[in-house]
């Protein structure tokens, strides 16, 4: 294999030259640089990495702490992380933290002591010991798609999501625009900031329309399909069920599906539906669902992004990047088919 000397002497330059256009670590004339890469391309030169880093501190990896990665949500996430990653010459270390608050700090362990340059992590509903462990250690890290609350002096780490307060009202009005006064919402596991500002959409949609809150109206179904299976039973048993429901994410839409087809009620001619999460299947099923899109692959590029200006300036004030939703209108919410269906819609 090629060495850096081997490079160095095929360039005409110092093995100090070839480290500095390698790791960037002091300004180099062009004409010089391109010699350096040429003799690279001509001679095949793989840099070592682990080299590198010990002259870098910088291991041009990053850690990726997601649940769940089998829900289609966060696969879109985790391959706009992937392609961000990529694109600024960085790789992607990644860890399942099972939505559980001890094995969520084992893994943001794990993947510390392999030194990842930063972190991106979708936090549990319980996320003391995390928070504890990024503050104590002082991890570059970027929390995705549920976030902390701010303490009083602003955010203490820079946080990516989705808006998910306007999309839900969004929903809520298009049904009650329909004629719909009993809107159910199967709510996602309290404890997620997802869950309570989808909630608070879902409250101020009724609000919007004239209509009452009540609470027997929300049930938990826990983020899940089997949670939602049970919590759209618990709708559907009440004196006076709902004649429209809005789920408040896909795995959640699933066991809402399953609890109608076992129970009778035909969507959407006994119960409209719309649900928080569009997915690759939701034009397929009859009728089509009516949905509200994240921008899940944005989601993850932003984050990266997000977490290599923190790197680049590790004091700057912490941010928290909101971006866009998409009304997607399709046939399950009870409109008619018209000849071209697919009506998009930002809201934010």
């Amino acid at each position: 294999m090629a060495t850096m000397a081997d490079v160095a002497r095929s360039a005409g330059v110092s093995v100090a030259t070839v480290s500095h256009v390698l790791n960037d670590t002091r300004p180099v004339l062009p004409h010089t640089r391109q010699a350096v890469l040429d003799a690279i391309d001509r001679l095949g030169y793989t840099p070592n990495t682990l080299a590198r880093s010990l002259v870098t501190s910088r291991t041009q990896s990053i850690g990726l702490a997601v649940s769940a990665i089998s829900n289609p949500y966060f696969t879109e996430i985790l391959q706009g992380v992937e392609a961000a990653a990529l694109e600024h010459g960085y790789s992607l270390l990644i860890a399942d933290p099972h939505d559980d608050p001890e094995h969520e700090r084992k893994v943001v362990q794990l993947l510390h002591e392999r030194r990842v340059d930063g972190m991106i992590v979708a936090p549990s509903a319980s996320p003391g010991e995390l928070v504890a462990y990024l503050h104590r250690h002082q991890v570059p890290a970027v929390l995705l798609d549920r976030l902390l609350d701010a303490p009083a002096d602003g955010p203490c780490f820079d946080q990516v999501c989705a808006e998910n307060a306007e999309p839900t009202a969004r929903l809520v009005r298009h049904l009650a625009e329909l004629g719909h006064r009993r809107i159910g919402l199967v709510a996602g596991l309290p404890g997620y900031s997802t869950t309570r500002e989808r909630i608070s959409g879902y409250r101020h949609g009724l609000a919007a329309s004239g209509l009452p809150y009540y609470e027997h109206l929300v049930a938990h179904g826990d983020s899940s399909s089997a949670g939602a299976e049970h919590a759209t039973a618990t709708l559907l048993s009440l004196p006076a069920p709902p004649t429209a429901l809005v789920t408040a994410n896909n795995a959640m839409t699933i066991g809402a599906l399953h609890a109608l087809r076992e129970r009778g009620p035909s969507v959407p001619g006994d119960i409209a539906l719309c649900c928080f999460d569009d997915f690759a299947w939701a034009d397929l099923f009859s009728p089509r669902l009516t949905a509200v899109a994240q921008p899940s692959r944005e989601i993850g590029a932003r984050a990266v992004r997000v977490l290599l200006d923190r790197l680049a300036e590790p004091d700057r004030p912490a941010r928290t990047v909101r971006l866009p939703c998409t009304f997607v209108h399709r046939t399950s919410c009870g409109c008619p088919e018209p000849s071209a269906q697919l009506e998009k819609g930002t809201v934010s």
